[in-house]
C-alpha cells in the first residue's frame, strides 16, 4: 500500500533483482546476494549517491507519488438526479449538457479574473520540462481562456538577466514567456501570473513584471504538494552553474571550488544541483509583501501553499483573509513538475482529501464570524473531469477552479511529439489512421482554423493539443453537471458528492451515499 516499502521504481531506474519477491518493511530484496551489480535504489545509491534522490531522466518528465493514500477522489461518487434544474429553466429541451456555463471568476475585490472554463495552470518556473514546452501551454491557455502561472526563478535562471544593484532589470527568458501568452489572450479572459519564491523576491522580479510587461496578476509561493524544501534543477553546464552560485543560489556541488571544477571536467560527476532556499512565514511579512504589490501595481494577488502541517494551512487561510487576496490555491501532497527528491515527494505532507477536507473547515470557521474569504483553487493530482468536479464540490462554496499542471503538460508534450511526426512525414499507425495532418489528426484545429484565419498556422501542435485536450475536460464537466441539473459552476455544492468509505466520509464531513437525503426520503415515504 506505501511507497515506504518500496526499495525499486521506474521514477528512479532501479529494480529489485527478485522482482516482486522483496520484503514488506524495507523492500530489499528478499534475498540480497553478493555479486548483485546493484539495480536496487540501495545499490545504484551505492555508486551514484545523491543523483538517486529525483526522478529521471531529468527534464523531459514530469512526476508523481506512487503512494497508495488511505482516501484518494475514488472513494467519493458523483450524485445524479431525475429532478428538476438549477441555473437553468427545468425544461428537457433547454436543460441540456451543452447550456452548463463553465465560466468562473477568481477574485472579490472588483478586478476578478475571468475564466472561460475552471482550470489554471499553478506555477511551472525554470525546469526544462516547462521551458520546452512553454509555447505549447502560454499559446494554449491563452486561446482556452484559462489562467498560466510563471513559476519561481526564471529569472535567476537566465542567463541573459540583467541585474543591477540585486535587482532585476531586464529577462528575456521571463519577457519571452509573458508576451507569448499576452498576444494570444482575448475578450479579457485568463491572465499571466507571475509567481515568486525567495529569491525572486529578492531580485524584485514582480516588481520588474508589473512595471515593464504589463503583468497585472502576481502570487506569493509558501511551497507545493510535491517537497516541502525550495525549488530544484539539475545544471551540466559548468558556467551556467558558477553564474547561479554567484546569483546567491544554492549549487552543489560548489563549482567555484577548484577541486570540484576538476572532478566535473573529468568527467566524475556531469551535472550540478541548484536549490533554492525555504521561506521563513510570519504574518507581519506577508502582509507588508502585499501592501508592497498593491504599491506596485498588482492588480490581483494570490497565494500558493503547499501540504504542510495543519498550523501553517491555518495561517494561509488567516493570513489570506486579512491581507484580503483574491485568491488561494492549496497544493496536496503526491505530483511535481520538477525534480522533486523521489522518497520526499511520496512520504512527505498531507494528501488532497485531507488538506482540501481541513481548508474547507478552516474557511468555513473563518466565513461563521464574517471574515473575508478568499477565492479557493484547490490542486494536488487532478487531472481529468470527474476528479474536477469532486474537488471543487469538496471546497464548496469557496473553490472557483482547480490547478492542474502535470495533465496540461502531458497534453502538450504529445501534441509536440505529433506535429514532429507529421513534419517528419514518420507517423506511427496509431496516429496515422486518423490521417497525415495536423486537421485530420487534432478534432479541434479545424474549428481553431476557421476562428484564427491566416493565424491559425502560428498555433503550434502543442498548443492545439492543450485546447484539445480542455475541450474533453469541458464537455465531460458538462455531461457530470447536467446530470447533476447544475448548470453553473457557482451552484456546485458539496452534497452534490458522496462518500464510499467510512474514512472517507469521516475526513470530509460529507455523508456516505446510503446515508444522504434522508430528510427527503422521510417525507416522500411518509
Amino acid at each position: 500500500m506505501t511507497l515506504t516499502r518500496y526499495n525499486a521504481t521506474a521514477a528512479t531506474l532501479s529494480k529489485n533483482r527478485t522482482g516482486s519477491d522483496w520484503c514488506p518493511f524495507s523492500g530489499m530484496c528478499v534475498t540480497c546476494v553478493d555479486g548483485c551489480i546493484g539495480m536496487c535504489e540501495i545499490g545504484k545509491s551505492a555508486y551514484r549517491g545523491h543523483e538517486v534522490l529525483y526522478p529521471q531522466p531529468f527534464g523531459i518528465i514530469t512526476a508523481a507519488s506512487q503512494k497508495d493514500y488511505p482516501v484518494d477522489l475514488s472513494h467519493f461518487n458523483i450524485m445524479g438526479t431525475a429532478v428538476g434544474a438549477v441555473g437553468i429553466e427545468a425544461s428537457s429541451e433547454k436543460a441540456i449538457f451543452p447550456s452548463v456555463d463553465l465560466e468562473t471568476k477568481l477574485g472579490s475585490n472588483g478586478n476578478a479574473m475571468k475564466l472561460k472554463l475552471p482550470f489554471i495552470i499553478p506555477g511551472l518556473g525554470s525546469t526544462d520540462v516547462a521551458r520546452l514546452n512553454w509555447e505549447g501551454l502560454a499559446i494554449g491557455s491563452a486561446i482556452s481562456g484559462t489562467p498560466l502561472t510563471i513559476g519561481e526563478n526564471v529569472c535567476g535562471m537566465d542567463v541573459e538577466s540583467k541585474i543591477k544593484n540585486g535587482r532585476v532589470i531586464h529577462s528575456p527568458e521571463l519577457e519571452r514567456r509573458v508576451k507569448m501568452y499576452q498576444e494570444w489572450a482575448k475578450d479579457g479572459y485568463g491572465d499571466i501570473i507571475i509567481q515568486a519564491n525567495v529569491e525572486d523576491t529578492t531580485l524584485a522580479i514582480q516588481e520588474y513584471a508589473l512595471d515593464k510587461l504589463g503583468a497585472q496578476t502576481v502570487e506569493l509561493k509558501w511551497g507545493q504538494g510535491a517537497k516541502d524544501i525550495g525549488g530544484e534543477v539539475k545544471i551540466k553546464n559548468l558556467e551556467k552553474a558558477q553564474l547561479l552560485r554567484k546569483r546567491g543560489y544554492i549549487v552543489l556541488p560548489d563549482p567555484l571550488d577548484p577541486a570540484v571544477v576538476e572532478d566535473f571536467k573529468k568527467g566524475t560527476f556531469t551535472e550540478f544541483e541548484r536549490h533554492s532556499r525555504v521561506g521563513m512565514v510570519t504574518e507581519e511579512g506577508f502582509m507588508s509583501r502585499v501592501e508592497e504589490l498593491r504599491k506596485a501595481g498588482a492588480k490581483r494577488i494570490a497565494l500558493k501553499t503547499g501540504a504542510y502541517r495543519p498550523a501553517d494551512l491555518a495561517r494561509a487561510v488567516k493570513f489570506s483573509s486579512l491581507a484580503k487576496i483574491d485568491y488561494l490555491t492549496v497544493d496536496g501532497a503526491g505530483g511535481g513538475t520538477g525534480m522533486s527528491p523521489w522518497r520526499m515527494m511520496n512520504e512527505w505532507g498531507i494528501p488532497s482529501i485531507e488538506l482540501w477536507s481541513l481548508t474547507y473547515e478552516y474557511c468555513q470557521r473563518l466565513d461563521k464570524k464574517g471574515a473575508y474569504i478568499p477565492d479557493l483553487v484547490f490542486a494536488g493530482g487532478i487531472c481529468l473531469e470527474d476528479q474536477i468536479f469532486k474537488a471543487v464540490s469538496l471546497g464548496a462554496p469557496y473553490v472557483k477552479a482547480v490547478g492542474m499542471a502535470r495533465g496540461p503538460i502531458a497534453a502538450a508534450m504529445v501534441g509536440k511529439t505529433i506535429g514532429k511526426a507529421i513534419d517528419s512525414g514518420d507517423l506511427p499507425v496509431y496516429l496515422e489512421r486518423f490521417g497525415k495532418t495536423r486537421e485530420a489528426i487534432f478534432v479541434t484545429a479545424e474549428k481553431l482554423k476557421r476562428d484564427y484565419g491566416k493565424d491559425y498556422k502560428k498555433i503550434p501542435t502543442s498548443a492545439i493539443a492543450l485546447y484539445t485536450y480542455y475541450e474533453r475536460l469541458a464537455q465531460g464537466l458538462r455531461q457530470l453537471m447536467a446530470g447533476n441539473r447544475k448548470f453553473a459552476v457557482k451552484h456546485i455544492e458539496r452534497n452534490d458528492i458522496g462518500t464510499l468509505t467510512r474514512e472517507a466520509s469521516r475526513l470530509s464531513g460529507i455523508p456516505m451515499v446510503s446515508e444522504l437525503d434522508q430528510e427527503e426520503v422521510d417525507k416522500i415515504l411518509g
